[in-house]
């Protein structure tokens, strides 16, 4: 009896090992080389599969030294810099081409038509999340799929509406004046200084993002953005390498101290939120700020669930349950912070940097500025009308989008263009690439030329869809009126008290390591107050 109960132990070992021997060769060898085999007999072309790694290594070794310095000279062509892979890749084998990103084939999509479609069927392609560490920093509204995406949009939706974001201005306000009193003090001696913007208004954005969605200041704030900062930190070095499944378990010093700040930061915002819950159960009237909005929303779609589930049947069978759960409320507070900071304070400082290189479109905004507002708070009705404000942001927007590239993942067989790709591979959509395509934009694509955009962006893209600086589709992004506001408060603040130029020490160098456009070694400006 032992001796059969032994040999079953064993067989079921031998088994268990089979099986597990069977998926992970699967996962890092036979699939992949099933779909390379699959694109090339379609007339894709990249390097032939390597092991595990694919063609991770050298990608992250080119971009190494393609940022180990800037660019030579100003110029908004930097695609070479921030994918120099992608780049040589396409360059050696033309627009059908892929790469490996570890054992999934991703294929470079750059017609902007492929792109649109792409971006339309959102349950076909889907975001992918190329390290589960991402995951863990926020799991809001931009990392959902399906009806979990279609409920969860459905709530946040009216807390941006345009006519909400009047309420918001005031903080806009309040944040862009204390970081204009510091500018204030720094040029006061002589007129002018030199000031590293991008941790201006890196804060800047933090501060108003934190007012506009909790009704508090950076101060209060600050903490949850210190933590949110380490935690992108220590994602962007866990991306740098391929992802074994498990390894996050292993008791690290680096995953100790991440499930640490897990834990400060869901605190934090716990209490926040449980705060303006008990209020509001108290007889308080929602606030106006984000979070106001987004729990006055969850509460009536709560109280629409209990009226259905007190109806007829029909009504039962008809209605999907709308409401979010703490963690999720929390998971959207965090998405608040990281999305809306980053958005905003790339366009705002690759506008400065763009504007400080071209005085002449300097000196129009201005003049618009001061006819529209003089020297007084700018208003929310004022804000819509400045045309040309709006033809700048729109050609910054198209130079630098805030996210260069996106990344879904086929769920079913699809048909791209005239190729049909298989389930399990990667499209990654450059949208740099179509941006500064001269095919679309004329000889003078990789320009600076706001006057495209003086009749608006269809007149500017010749009826072509081909501008997705906020990406497009169903999933286009939620904060966008959000983020040109708070943009259009700042440049207005900034430009109707000080006139900007290029440091002789700025160094131009865009960069991509943390997933939107920043400058690496920051933006070096000189302030001159008027």
């Amino acid at each position: 009896m032992e001796l059969t109960l032994s040999n079953i132990s064993t067989s079921l070992v031998c088994i268990v090992a089979i099986t597990w021997f069977w998926k992970i060769l699967k996962w890092v060898w036979l699939k992949p080389k099933m779909l390379e085999k699959c694109l090339t007999k379609q007339g894709f072309r990249g390097h032939s599969y390597r092991v595990l790694f694919g063609d991770t290594k050298e990608i992250a070794k080119m971009v190494n030294e393609t940022t180990s310095k800037p660019m030579q000279e100003f110029s908004n062509y930097y695609i070479p810099r921030i994918f120099p892979f992608h780049h040589q890749t396409i360059k050696t084998y033309g627009e059908k081409t892929f790469v490996w990103n570890g054992p999934i084939p991703t294929v470079i999509v750059t017609n902007p038509e492929d792109i649109r479609k792409i971006l339309m069927k959102i349950f076909d392609f889907q975001k992918t999340i190329p390290n589960p560490f991402v995951k863990r920093i926020t799991n809001g509204l931009t990392r959902h799929e399906g009806q979990k995406w279609v409920q969860q949009r459905k709530l946040v939706n009216p807390a941006f509406h345009m006519e909400k974001l009047k309420h918001m201005v005031p903080a806009f306000h309040a944040s862009c004046n204390e970081m204009i009193q510091e500018w204030e003090k720094m040029t006061s001696k002589t007129g002018s200084s030199e000031v590293e913007m991008w941790s201006f208004l890196h804060n800047f954005s933090a501060d108003a993002i934190s007012r506009a969605a909790f009704g508090s200041s950076f101060q209060d704030g600050k903490r949850v953005f210190e933590l949110l900062r380490e935690h992108i930190s220590i994602t962007v070095k866990s991306m740098q390498s391929v992802y074994i499944p498990g390894s996050r378990f292993v008791p690290t010093e680096t995953n100790k101290r991440e499930a640490k700040i897990i834990k400060q930061i869901n605190t934090l915002l716990k209490d926040m939120i449980q705060k303006r819950q008990k209020a509001m159960e108290e007889g308080e009237e929602a606030k106006d700020d984000l979070l106001g909005l987004l729990l006055k929303s969850n509460k009536e779609g709560i109280e629409q669930d209990h009226h259905h589930e007190h109806g007829n049947s029909h009504n039962k069978q008809q209605h999907v349950h709308v409401k979010m759960s703490l963690k999720e409320v929390i998971e959207e507070c965090k998405t608040f912070y990281i999305a809306g900071q980053d958005t905003t304070s790339t366009l705002l400082v690759w506008t400065l940097v763009l504007l400080s290189k071209h005085p002449n479109w300097q000196e129009q905004l201005r003049e618009e500025i001061l006819a529209t507002f003089g020297h007084n708070t700018p208003d929310y009705d004022g804000l819509n009308k400045l045309k040309k404000v709006n033809m700048v942001l729109h050609e910054v927007l198209r130079l630098y989008p805030p996210i260069p590239s996106l990344i879904r993942k086929l769920c079913n067989e699809m048909k791209v263009g005239d190729a049909i790709l298989p389930e399990g591979i990667q499209v990654k959509l450059s949208l740099v690439h179509v941006h500064q395509n001269e095919k679309y934009w004329g000889l003078d694509a990789k320009e600076f030329n706001p006057e495209r955009f003086s009749q608006g962006i269809l007149q500017a893209t010749s009826g072509n869809i081909c501008f997705f600086a906020f990406s497009w589709g169903p999933r286009i992004c939620i904060g966008s009126n959000f983020a040109m506001m708070q943009v259009k408060v700042a440049l207005a603040m900034i430009l109707q008290r000080f006139a900007l130029e290029l440091s002789p020490s700025y160094a131009h160098a865009p960069t991509n390591t943390r997933g939107t456009l920043r400058p690496q070694f920051g933006a070096n400006l000189v302030l001159h107050r008027i």
